[in-house]
């Protein structure tokens, strides 16, 4: 027997095809992914507009159901599933930032961090959205809404809010996107050392090439198909 089995991929996908209804018929938006992630791993997905990009990280999350193909994420296959059996899912082992930061605007930033938590009846929300708070350094901050905080602080909070539970998976989309590049490059760094601290495995849709080389893989996305699919200088 084998003491040392090979461990599961966090993010695996086979042959995955999504395809969307519009006006004009049917749009192949992804055609025949296959990709394995494994655990730690960060992943620059890459691309022009329209490339699939993003819906390949809402079929990740759950949030987009594929057409065809297999999902297994965090070792969970997604076939089968219903909207609740996902949505529970992703509150337990998925994180997800966004370009919009997607903040409660009538809650504070303590409330939106504890929200998720809260949902999945888990204990210690508030202390721990506290921690997460301290983390990413608006300890002093939690108790004002997002309406009185700057795009850099609230995109902080939505960090926060996505690494509080310890995900196994952050799915980020364009996270600096609405952010200047002082702001921006600081947010970055932030998920970075989150990223490390906690060994999540990251994948980080930008335009940014500077940002996709600081992930250890990076994927070139044209027209639903991976065109690119290497190492760089951060690879384990």
């Amino acid at each position: 027997m084998d003491s040392n089995p090979t461990p599961l991929p966090a993010i695996d996908l086979r042959d995955l095809r999504l395809s969307l209804t519009s006006d004009a018929g049917p749009v192949d938006i992804l055609r025949g992914i296959d990709l394995t992630v494994r655990a730690g791993e960060t992943v620059g997905v890459v691309g022009p507009s329209g490339s699939g990009k993003t819906s390949l990280l809402m079929v990740m999350a759950g949030l987009e159901p594929a057409t065809s193909g297999d999902v297994t994420i965090a070792g969970q296959t997604f076939a089968g599933l219903d909207e609740d059996a996902l949505a529970r899912f992703r509150r337990e082992r998925v994180g997800i930032v966004f370009q919009g930061f997607h903040l409660v605007p009538t809650m504070t930033a303590l409330e939106n961090v504890a929200l998720p938590m809260e949902f999945a009846g888990r204990d210690g929300a508030f202390e721990r959205a506290e921690a997460a708070l301290a983390a990413v350094g608006l300890g002093e901050r939690t108790g004002h809404y997002p309406g009185q905080l700057s795009g850099g602080e609230q995109q902080r909070v939505a960090l926060a809010r996505a690494f509080v539970s310890e995900p196994a998976i952050l799915l980020a989309d364009e996270p600096t996107g609405s952010l200047d590049r002082e702001t921006g490059a600081a947010i970055m760094d932030l998920m970075f050392d989150l990223q490390a601290r906690h060994r999540t495995t990251m994948v980080l849709v930008t335009h940014a090439p500077e940002l996709a080389d600081r992930c250890g893989r990076i994927l070139g996305l044209a027209d639903g198909q991976i065109v690119r699919d290497e190492a760089t200088a951060h690879a384990d």
